[in-house]
């Protein structure tokens, strides 16, 4: 072999050496949806259909990373958002969530609304190992790491909050007489579970009335003269933005005015409280964990501030009273932190593993005191909330922040 020869081969054996282990401390990994210029982030929502009020979510959340890709993306990589619509229908999001892994071939699902549309996909997405990641749905059941090591929530669960609301009926209206109205599906039952268990073996001779109602019922009028008919003086009202406006409207018509407690998700005063009517939703108590954007409180806030500052660059048509607003805008910087942490390691498993490793996370639309926190045991990412009264045209907040954890 010739002198020349052998150098040949010397130097590319040299330079097979330094590309491998040049690639060895840097290397990136990555699975579908990933690359060195984009991550892709799956959604569905329910832009029609009975619950097309949270449409508005996916519109912020796509906003907000239009904001992100501005300023550069995560780690140099431009967020490509694909938001899909599935009308509030199960079998419709099964077939959203197929096209987003299968076609879009996503990275994640991320933020899909509603408990029957997310529980039509937990098994799905858990079998193809894709992160159903921040599911817009407080169900309790989203917290199960052993069994849906791939599905995590991120609102307080539905069952503290009623656990919240029947404690503080125990305390302040011991002798109530309880009409119940909730959506019958999980969501519904789920709420209606905590707040069962929060009353404990007092349910049983508190409540007077429970009625359920089907999402494709264009009104819940009937139900609602039912209740009052009960001779019920609390009001526990478990319902999705449309019907909660009806609900409120339809007592102000028939001059029922119970205690009424008014689950947090439909306590938008953009999409429910204006829309029936501010003088007909006086004394509602409900609670929350976000910053109240028609609270004078936060006018000088840096947190509102830059809430104000975003609505007005990337989605200036926004409803700005709507709390639906500030929860996309609030998740979506949930996952950008999480897409941050990532790194170069954009697997799924990575992802997830991230995401279970929140500390203390300060947001700035969060109330005082509540932060994100997570473990490989512990999916509920935010478990306290602050109860609030409406008041003139907006919710005051009451008492302590507490901690909702179910048996917390």
């Amino acid at each position: 072999m010739s002198a020349i020869k052998k150098l040949a081969i010397l130097s590319a054996a040299f330079g097979l050496l330094a590309a491998t282990s040049g690639g060895a401390l840097a290397q990136k990994k990555y699975d579908p949806g990933a690359s060195d210029t984009e991550i892709k982030i799956g959604n569905i929502m329910p832009y029609s259909g009975p619950a097309s009020a949270y449409g508005v979510i996916a519109k912020t959340e796509e906003a907000y990373f239009k904001k992100i890709n501005a300023e550069g993306g995560i780690n140099g990589r431009k967020i490509n958002f694909i938001s899909y619509d599935d009308a509030y229908s199960p079998p419709k999001t099964v077939e959203q969530a197929r096209k987003l892994v299968e076609s879009d071939e996503a990275l994640i699902v991320f933020n899909p609304l509603g408990t029957p549309p997310n529980t039509a996909i937990q098994k799905y997405l858990n079998s193809k190992k894709v992160p159903q990641l921040f599911v817009a749905t407080g169900a309790t059941k989203w917290n199960d790491p052993k069994s849906f090591p791939w599905t995590m929530g991120w609102q307080p669960n539905y069952q503290s909050e009623t656990q919240i609301y029947a404690k503080y009926i125990l305390k302040n209206k011991p002798d109530a007489k309880i009409g119940i109205l909730y959506q019958n599906d999980d969501y519904g039952k789920d709420y209606l579970k905590g707040f069962k268990d929060g009353l404990g073996a007092k349910a049983a001779s508190m409540i007077v009335l429970e009625e359920s109602y089907e999402v494709s019922e264009p009104t819940i009028d009937s139900h609602i003269v039912k209740l009052k008919a009960s001779g019920a003086d609390v009001f526990i009202n478990i319902t999705t933005p449309k019907f909660a406006a009806q609900a409120i409207k339809k007592n102000a018509e028939i001059g029922w005015k119970p205690l009424h407690f008014l689950n947090n998700v439909s306590a938008s005063i953009g999409s429910v409280m204006k829309p029936a009517g501010f003088e007909n939703a006086q004394d509602i108590i409900s609670s929350n964990y976000l910053k109240d954007t028609s609270d004078p409180e936060w006018k000088n806030d840096p947190g509102m501030k830059a809430f104000d500052e975003f609505l007005a660059k990337y989605y200036p048509e926004a409803n700005r009273i709507d709390s639906f607003v500030m929860y996309g805008y609030t998740v979506a910087q949930g996952l950008v932190h999480v897409l941050k942490a990532s790194g170069d390691n954009l697997t799924r498993e990575n992802v997830m593993k991230q995401a279970a490793s929140i500390k203390g996370l300060e947001i700035g639309s969060l109330l005082p005191g509540i932060r994100v926190n997570t473990s490989a045991t512990d999916f509920a990412p935010i478990s306290a909330v602050q109860l609030q009264k409406f008041k003139g045209e907006t919710w005051e907040r009451f008492g302590e922040v507490i901690d909702a954890e179910v048996g917390g």
